[in-house]
């Protein structure tokens, strides 16, 4: 007689969403998000694992490194979840798929979050709330409230469960290698996206002169020979517009050569250090104190 499959219900799953709202609460540098992901993932965990060992092995497997936006990782742990029952009820998907899947898909997904929550329907809503509450209506705090948290919980649960479903169709063909691929395109569109931030997010300067050239007459503001008070300053910025320089010597940096060559050489370079930290084993909070005093004494010498 064929053991009965195990099914997460929608209870459980509500249950995993609600926990889910706690995310950030365990935040740290090293893990970052990993708690709070751990935290939510414990009643399927109780529910999929009957023994003390495998309930053990999925909750350290569930306590490695995993950082995006708070909301976009409902569809996350709706994949997991299903990657979860399907390894409890046998199928063969190891600890590398699992993790595999939530690294490569927190990547897109947390680019994803800032622009469309903070970015618009946060302050959409906010903005109405303080209109209504400008002009003396208690309902502006009320409404935004309300709105905000029915909208986060809303796209919280849907999302949730529409990753659920999909991962249940990703684990129908695990004969086939669809989970694989899946696993492969996602951390492939994670290093793209990270690619993609590391000039917006990672910023290094080098401040070290290496000429200064006089300029001529005419090729700078001549603070002296403008009107005083408002006028002054407007002449000077339609003077800077114009392209003329601030300042009657023109300075070249080490920074100013780098970008001319290859901008954002330099952040490429340090993020490539610290994967290959990361990959030899070495401790992000080494890393990150590491990469603070460098900076501080880069400073204090005149290098940064």
């Amino acid at each position: 007689m064929a053991e009965e499959k195990i099914h997460l219900t929608k209870r459980d799953r509500l249950a995993v969403a609600w926990r889910s709202t706690f995310l950030q609460g365990s935040w740290n540098y090293e893990r970052m998000q990993n708690g709070g992901w751990c935290y939510a993932l414990i009643p399927a965990i109780k529910k999929l694992y009957k023994t003390k060992e495998a309930r053990s092995a999925a909750l350290k497997r569930h306590m490695e490194f995993f950082n995006t936006h708070p909301y976009l990782a409902s569809p996350v742990l709706g994949v997991t979840l299903a990657l979860e029952e399907e390894r409890a009820n046998g199928a063969p998907i190891d600890d590398t798929a699992v993790q595999g899947v939530k690294v490569g898909m927190m990547g897109p997904l947390a680019g994803v979050g800032d622009p469309v929550f903070w970015f618009t329907v946060r302050p959409i809503l906010g903005a109405l709330g303080a209109s209504l509450a400008m002009s003396g209506n208690v309902l502006g705090p009320i409404i935004f409230f309300i709105a905000w948290n029915l909208i986060r919980w809303g796209f919280m649960w849907y999302t949730q469960e529409f990753g659920y479903r999909a991962g249940s169709k990703i684990t129908d063909d695990l004969s086939g290698g669809l989970l694989q691929y899946v696993t492969s395109l996602a951390s492939i569109m994670g290093m793209f996206v990270l690619g993609s931030l590391i000039e917006r997010w990672v910023t290094i300067k080098f401040t070290p002169t290496v000429s200064s050239v006089k300029l001529s007459k005419g090729a700078y503001i001549e603070w002296d020979k403008l009107p005083s008070g408002a006028a002054g300053i407007k002449e000077a910025l339609l003077q800077q517009k114009d392209g003329l320089s601030l300042t009657a010597n023109k300075v070249t940096t080490l920074q100013d050569n780098l970008n001319s060559l290859i901008p954002g050489l330099a952040a490429l370079l340090l993020t490539f250090l610290c994967m290959w930290l990361l990959k030899k084993k070495v401790s992000p909070i080494v890393i990150i104190l590491g990469i603070f005093v460098v900076g501080v004494l880069g400073h204090v010498i005149g290098i940064l």
